[in-house]
């Protein structure tokens, strides 16, 4: 999978070098491109943002750099990857699509992903429509219903969502299986060793004894049992 982030803070993606992802990325399973926004500016101050017509509090991120960025990265990506490549344009933003795991799932099997984070009050929206004219696919995601000062960190979260669901980067791929929202449902209370343990102030906590049962029928019917109560107390709207 190739992934390419546009941004005015490249170094705010570093996280990205670390765990599975950085991990991905030494085994090649993820190529993984960063550029920055004002290498596509041309005055003195690298100028990517104005004030917004018609008046109001902030600023606004200018049409030109970007279109020319997009261009670019989408020069570069084809040179890789094939001239009909085509790829996702992903905007984190609150007004976006909820990312969910269905949507990680989807994007997981993408070949390709451009990321474009937004900062300040937004992107001129004619950005959005000049895509739409050049036959880009673009989607608008939002991690939920508050606002971030820009699109890094949704990009960090998106980006490990996603890239852990290609083939290879978890080791056990069983895992993805049963974690919350993979079905529909939060995951069910996670036990290890020691069965019997002692807490700090004194308290006998024992793991449910069906976990040490050896019992995998009963043990799969009690977890799913407890995933379905977990999701009605603290998730009601996902069963709905």
């Amino acid at each position: 999978m190739r992934i390419d982030v546009l941004t005015i803070f490249p170094e705010y993606l570093a996280p990205l070098e670390l765990s599975l992802i950085g991990k991905a990325r030494r085994e090649r399973l993820l190529d993984l491109h960063l550029h920055h926004l004002r290498d596509w500016t041309h005055d003195r101050h690298r100028t990517v943002d104005d004030t917004p017509l018609g008046g109001g509090a902030g600023m606004v991120m200018k049409p030109e750099p970007w279109a020319e960025a997009f261009a670019a990265v989408r020069e570069q990506g084809r040179a890789q990857l094939g001239a009909d490549a085509q790829p996702l344009i992903v905007f984190p933003n609150p007004a976006g699509a909820p990312f969910t795991q269905g949507t990680a799932r989807e994007w997981s099997e993408r070949e390709w992903i451009v990321f474009a984070c937004g900062r300040y009050e937004g992107i001129d929206e004619r950005v959005y429509e000049h895509l739409a004219d050049e036959g880009y696919e673009v989607a608008l995601a939002s991690l939920g219903d508050y606002v971030l000062n820009g699109g890094e960190v949704a990009v960090l979260a998106i980006t490990e969502a996603v890239v852990r669901l290609v083939p290879g980067v978890v080791g056990n791929a069983e895992s993805l299986v049963e974690e919350s929202h993979s079905d529909g449902l939060l995951e069910y209370p996670l036990y290890t060793r020691p069965a019997r343990w002692t807490d700090p102030a004194g308290t006998v906590r024992e793991a449910p004894e069906i976990l040490l049962s050896g019992d995998h029928g009963r043990i799969a019917a009690w977890r799913r049992e407890q995933s379905q109560l977990r999701t009605q107390q603290r998730r009601p709207d996902l069963l709905a």
